[in-house]
């Protein structure tokens, strides 16, 4: 098995640190050991998702135009497809303090948050020109 070859010391069939995945395993309350396999084959379940959501990502969104690979684009992977809906709290779309803060308000105010199109419109030009800064 490949598993067998990996405690023979060839980790290179992983590109994630056992060590790592290792410590996040056994942050849960509910494990208490973990198997050598089990451990190997979470870091390669874990780097092919990765590796599936960077090229579904890539694949559809804007960063094909400019052959590169953005948060915007992973955000907005995980905003509208199904597949990466799980991960929408976790990679959210960036927004402008400015932004924040004026939900904020209003949320106070109101009660609740509204999200204005226009004000979204603005805020991807907005990033876009950011991102192009960046660059250079």
């Amino acid at each position: 098995m490949a598993a067998a070859r990996l405690s023979g010391g060839d980790n290179r069939l992983v590109s994630l640190p056992l060590s790592r995945i290792r410590v996040i395993m056994k942050s849960s309350p509910e494990v208490s050991s973990i198997n050598q396999d089990a451990l190997f084959l979470t870091a390669k379940a874990t780097e092919l998702f990765v590796q599936y959501l960077a090229t579904y990502s890539y694949k559809h969104g804007r960063g094909k135009e400019k052959r590169s690979l953005t948060y915007s684009d992973l955000s907005h992977t995980a905003e509208e497809s199904e597949t990466f809906q799980f991960l929408a709290d976790i990679l959210p779309k960036k927004i402008l303090a400015s932004k924040y803060l004026k939900m904020l308000e209003r949320e106070k105010r109101d009660g609740k948050v509204e999200d204005d199109e226009e004000d979204e419109d603005d805020d991807d030009k907005e990033e876009e020109s950011e991102e192009e800064d960046d660059e250079s």
